[in-house]
């Protein structure tokens, strides 16, 4: 399924809302939990991983309410490590989170531009407008001038232009000519020419609507005896080349994007557990059932099996119980 078609479906829902829902006895289980000499890391998990995001924000007023304390402070003096990190992703508002991860992408020495490109590739129109009003009200600054401010060059443009959301398919409706016109010019920006005209590729990959894009990339195999991935992999390199990627592999199916982070997370030696955290715990209340069916098509594998054999402790239970019975 392309990106512009994942709206929230029952079947693709791993962490739906419980059923009979109170949030006052869930807030007095937390509190006990972390009340005291050590922590029941069980209970927390309980609590946290089988409520939907909406009522976690129920059971955090609840819980200041009924002990005068800040949830998500008190789940971070408790908890450790990884964990800790998983269990406070859960209590931010899906839309903060986002702005959050996207803050600690740019903040200090360096960036994080694969998480940038993760996020300004792979969201809606509207979920990126709810992303630069979260970051605007959390950190006080613009989203837009602070990737400016952080990144350079093509990337900067390509990253600014993937926030204004231009990709949005509104009719459906593709015109044949243009999707050849446009298929034309990125054979003459690329391959045609010595050098790389990026920013047609850019305005291109950027502005077109996800089913337009999807006949252009059609047209351009045609003419330029090669797909346009295999092209942009000639043609660009860096944090460049990985924007215009996922852009592409957005457009053609966002499920196999995800299965792709989520497996590349996890393979080889280390875990990169920011990109797995995120991404579990963003796509759970969309489409991770789908992203599931899709990882296991890719791969052979269950990512249930991928997080056991990758992970461990509480960690590892709490991934597993966001990412729900094998597909």
């Amino acid at each position: 399924m392309a990106w512009w078609k994942a709206w929230v479906e029952q079947e693709g829902i791993t962490v739906k809302e419980s059923s009979h829902f109170n949030p006052d006895p869930d807030a007095e289980i937390l509190y006990k939990a972390m009340k005291g000499i050590g922590t029941n890391e069980q209970a927390i998990i309980d609590v946290l991983t089988k409520r939907s995001n909406a009522q976690r924000q129920q059971i955090a007023k609840s819980f200041k309410a009924q002990f005068g304390k800040d949830l998500t402070e008190t789940l971070k003096l408790e908890l450790r490590g990884n964990f800790e990190r998983l269990m406070v992703a859960l209590m931010y508002p899906p839309y903060r989170y986002e702005a959050k991860e996207l803050h600690d992408a740019m903040k200090g020495l360096g960036t994080s531009e694969g998480v940038i490109i993760e996020i300004l590739a792979s969201r809606t129109k509207h979920q990126l407008q709810e992303i630069m009003k979260a970051y605007k009200e959390d950190y006080g600054s613009s989203l837009e001038k602070d990737i400016q401010a952080d990144t350079r060059g093509y990337l900067e443009r390509m990253l600014v232009c993937l926030l204004q959301g231009s990709r949005d398919d509104v009719s459906g409706f593709v015109d044949s000519g243009l999707a050849l016109q446009d298929a034309q010019d990125l054979h003459a920006a690329g391959e045609k020419i010595l050098g790389t005209d990026e920013m047609k590729f850019i305005t291109i990959l950027c502005t077109r609507s996800a089913t337009h894009l999807m006949r252009v990339f059609e047209e351009y195999e045609k003419i330029a005896n090669k797909s346009i991935e295999d092209s942009i992999k000639s043609e660009t390199h860096g944090s460049l080349e990985e924007a215009m990627l996922t852009v592409v592999k957005c457009t053609c199916n966002l499920h196999s994007y995800f299965a792709e982070r989520l497996y590349y997370a996890m393979k080889g030696i280390g875990t990169h557990d920011g990109t797995l955290i995120r991404n579990i715990v963003s796509r759970s209340e969309i489409d991770l059932n789908l992203i599931k069916r899709q990882f296991q098509k890719m791969y052979g594998e269950t990512l249930s099996s991928m997080i056991m054999n990758d992970t461990s402790g509480d960690y590892q239970n709490a991934l597993l119980n966001l990412v729900g019975s094998d597909p």
